[in-house]
């Protein structure tokens, strides 16, 4: 056990290097990163189709990478947008990692892109200790999903520095308790925004879209209490983990990483770039 925590956290540790000098060199040429976690089925997509429309007609450049773990059905989705998207297939792999994205995007993501949407692999545990260079990590849960979401997922939520709350157009329907959903977010992360939204009936439109030129433009963001309690990173996002899949770190990374990260498609073979999409 003592291995595998060492083999963890010194996988983090070669991650938060590399999320850092991907950071410095998007914020260089003017690129702000947007990290989006959810649950499967969240209505993450809907609604991001919706803000990079009107990113669109704003006049603001801006592009998506979407991961999954199989399927281009979500890069179909946003690419109906008109901006460029790429979609990531990591084949089994539960998350994007920095060195991971960056790979992804040398040589594709335009040069004037302004904000870039990373919408990660559809889960709660796995993302939430991985910063991917983000200039704002975003979490996002449906009312579908139960107000006790943020309890049981206490680092994703914890460490996010905006919280969306999608699909409130069934809201009643499906008797959702926004006090006690918003209680709970306050338990685990004091003092981060909580945004209403509904892709169908556009309530909240906009609103993901301005916190992100926001942070692009150098308004401060939220810094969740987990964070400067953890490691004390000045990029906002500590590394406390659910992590109850020691064994998936175990396959995924016992490989002998090389320095910096960049033979790491070689190192795991399910990991590969599919498409671009436009």
């Amino acid at each position: 056990m003592c291995r595998v925590v060492d083999l963890r956290q010194a996988v983090l540790a070669k991650n938060d290097v590399a999320a850092q000098v991907l950071r410095t060199e998007l914020t260089a040429r003017g690129t702000t990163v947007v990290n989006l976690l959810s649950s499967p089925g969240s209505g993450k997509t809907a609604l991001l189709e919706r803000e990079l429309l009107l990113a669109r007609e704003r006049g603001v450049a801006v592009a998506a990478l979407t991961a999954d773990l199989a399927t281009e059905n979500d890069a179909v989705r946003l690419a109906r947008s008109g901006v460029p998207v790429k979609q990531v297939l990591t084949d089994g792999l539960c998350h994007l990692e920095a060195a991971m994205l960056g790979r992804h995007l040398d040589g594709w993501l335009p040069e004037d892109t302004r904000l870039l949407f990373v919408e990660n692999v559809g889960n709660l545990v796995c993302p939430a200790g991985y910063d991917l260079g983000e200039s704002l990590r975003v979490v996002l849960a449906s009312v579908t999903e139960g107000e006790d979401k943020p309890l049981k997922y206490p680092t994703a939520f914890g460490l996010a520095q905006l919280v969306v709350v999608t699909k409130t157009d069934i809201a009643r329907a499906v008797e959702f308790d926004e006090a006690a959903f918003r209680a709970n977010v306050e338990q685990v992360n004091p003092g981060v925004e909580v945004v209403l939204t509904s892709a169908r009936a556009g309530d909240g439109l906009g609103v993901l879209l301005d916190r992100a030129l926001a942070a692009g433009s150098g308004a401060g963001t939220h810094t969740p209490v987990m964070a400067r309690q953890q490691h004390g990173h000045g990029h906002g996002h500590g590394h406390g983990h659910e992590h109850d899949h020691d064994h998936d770190h175990e396959r995924d990374h016992d490989h002998g990483h090389d320095e910096g990260g960049h033979d790491h498609e070689h190192e795991h073979p399910h990991v590969h770039t599919v498409a671009q999409t436009r």
